[in-house]
């Protein structure tokens, strides 16, 4: 909050409108205006408002649970960009999805869980969704 707020500690609209037009931009968040209401938006560009939210916390570790679910092939992509990108600027992200061809493509690791409890761990490059599948079914 303080990021956005004078020395007397009063919110400037100006600068949150100004962060907001750089995300809508920098993430190409489909809106006519940054005043739009996010639940007037499409499920794609709602899902990268919440991102933008995220981001303008500058965490060093981000979780994503399920992020691109509902959201179309377009708005994907530009996910898994923002994902790569946040990676490469050395934030950490932890990417629980049941969708294997996100996770063979995205990630680094795989730590597969089954029964509440994590049972294999796996590099993409060495795995198959077969495999993924026979773990995350309770395969030993």
């Amino acid at each position: 909050m303080d990021k956005y707020c004078n020395a007397l500690k009063v919110v400037s609209v100006k600068k949150e409108k100004k962060v907001a037009d750089e995300y809508i931009n920098d993430l190409g968040i489909r809106t006519p205006s940054n005043d739009k209401v996010v639940a007037l938006l499409s499920g794609g560009n709602q899902q990268k408002v919440v991102l933008a939210k995220w981001l303008n916390s500058d965490a060093k570790v981000y979780i994503f649970d399920e992020p691109t679910k509902g959201i179309d092939v377009g708005a994907k992509q530009d996910m898994y960009a923002l994902i790569e990108k946040l990676a490469a600027t050395g934030c950490g992200a932890i990417y629980a999805t049941c969708e294997f061809t996100e996770i063979l493509s995205i990630c680094d690791r795989i730590y597969v869980m089954y029964d509440g409890e994590i049972v294999k761990e796996l590099l993409p490059k060495d795995t198959t969704e077969k495999e993924l599948l026979f773990y995350c079914t309770g395969g030993k």
